[in-house]
């Protein structure tokens, strides 16, 4: 059976394998995929990812980072842009995620990156989730 929303899925597995408190989550591989986690790397939510091919799609490996105490690093990720209704900002509209203490990913003319660096480079595009 066909997915319907492969970004909602992945996000879903993540915090599925955080409230189990799993060291790592293998995700069916993606383009886009591998720039979100790209994303969540570099502003520490994930510890690392890696992409593993195989004779299909590949498989994306998250690996999953933890607090002192064992304490979930993401507290939560939500989508925000469903294939059933897209949400667009413009570049001067971006609202920081929980007064900057979280971050949006968008999906912009010059790549996946957070609402930060799409307010400073002043681009619109896809809002794709909100972490924090």
């Amino acid at each position: 059976m066909a997915m319907s929303d492969p970004i909602a899925d992945m996000l879903t597995r993540i915090r599925n394998a955080e409230k189990a408190r799993l060291n790592s989550v293998d995700i069916p591989g993606a383009k886009l995929k591998i720039e979100l986690a790209k994303v969540l790397k570099d502003e520490g939510f994930i510890k690392n990812y890696k992409f593993i091919k195989d004779s299909r799609q590949g498989v994306l490996r998250v690996y999953l980072k933890y607090g002192p105490g064992y304490s979930s690093v993401i507290l939560n990720i939500e989508r925000v842009s469903k294939p059933s209704r897209r949400v667009y900002v413009k570049g001067k509209d971006i609202k920081p995620v929980l007064n900057g203490m979280g971050i949006s990913v968008l999906s912009t003319s010059k790549g996946v990156m957070t609402d930060k660096t799409a307010r400073n480079s002043n681009v619109g595009g896809e809002v794709i989730c909100n972490v924090w």
